[in-house]
């Protein structure tokens, strides 16, 4: 395996980015202006996205783990949030990408990283986020020049699990799908990777996905990116 693949495909939240680190006052933010300003039924749409408002921790495949703005937003609307639709979605976008101008880089996946792209490996980004948050967060991390490719919900790919993303990533880089593996700590990622028929699907326990979740869909699982370069497709 290590030979046969060229390009990773890395999902961003929970792949790539320190999840609750990150994500928690983004996400109370976006449920206080979805509600605004009502406490009671911003709790409520926390809920609804998926976060535990006592640990401020998020779950495994909810909609703030995998969804897209667009996604949530409709979810918010469903809950009685007082908004249209568009002006939502464009708000919540917002508040996502200031977000990352405080993102974390998950420990040790700097080093694992620049590893893969010495190595000759060529990587990319696919995330439910907008491609402007994307590229904030490589940039708010100093990783963006070690990117080749990043796709959002928004740029035009589709949207996860669709295959989408992994064939736009091998079109872009002129490389066979089935060289290409997919990492993520979401069972959507996993489907993704599956959809495309991309080479190897790699599910990471450093997000909000568990074992139990990932490995009916993953041919690897780890507990970080941090441990690929040098476990799975970096080698003497």
């Amino acid at each position: 395996m290590a030979h046969s693949i060229k390009a990773v495909l890395f999902d961003k939240d929970g792949t790539l980015l320190d999840f609750d680190a990150t994500w928690a006052k983004p996400q109370e933010q976006a449920a206080v202006f979805a509600a605004n300003g009502d406490e009671l039924l911003a709790k409520r749409l926390l809920v609804a996205g998926g976060m535990d408002t006592e640990t401020r921790k998020t779950a495994a495949g909810s909609l703030f783990a995998a969804g897209n703005a667009l996604e949530i937003a409709q979810a918010f609307l469903n809950e009685g949030a007082p908004h249209d639709l568009e002006l939502l979605t464009s708000e919540l976008d917002r508040i996502f990408l200031e977000g990352m101008q405080k993102a974390r880089l998950l420990p040790g996946l700097e080093t694992s990283l620049r590893q893969l792209q010495d190595a000759g490996l060529i990587l990319g980004v696919a995330s439910s986020d907008s491609e402007g948050s994307i590229a904030a967060f490589l940039n708010t991390t100093r990783v963006a020049a070690l990117f080749s490719f990043i796709a959002g919900y928004d740029s035009g790919h589709g949207h996860k699990p669709g295959p989408g993303m992994v064939e736009g990533f091998a079109r872009a880089n002129q490389i066979p799908v089935h060289q290409i593996a997919v990492a993520g700590d979401n069972t959507h990622d996993l489907e993704m990777a599956e959809n495309a028929g991309a080479g190897l699907k790699i599910g990471v326990l450093s997000g909000t996905g568990t074992a139990a979740d990932l490995s009916p869909l993953a041919d690897l699982i780890l507990e970080s990116c941090a441990d690929l370069s040098d476990q799975v497709l970096v080698r003497p």
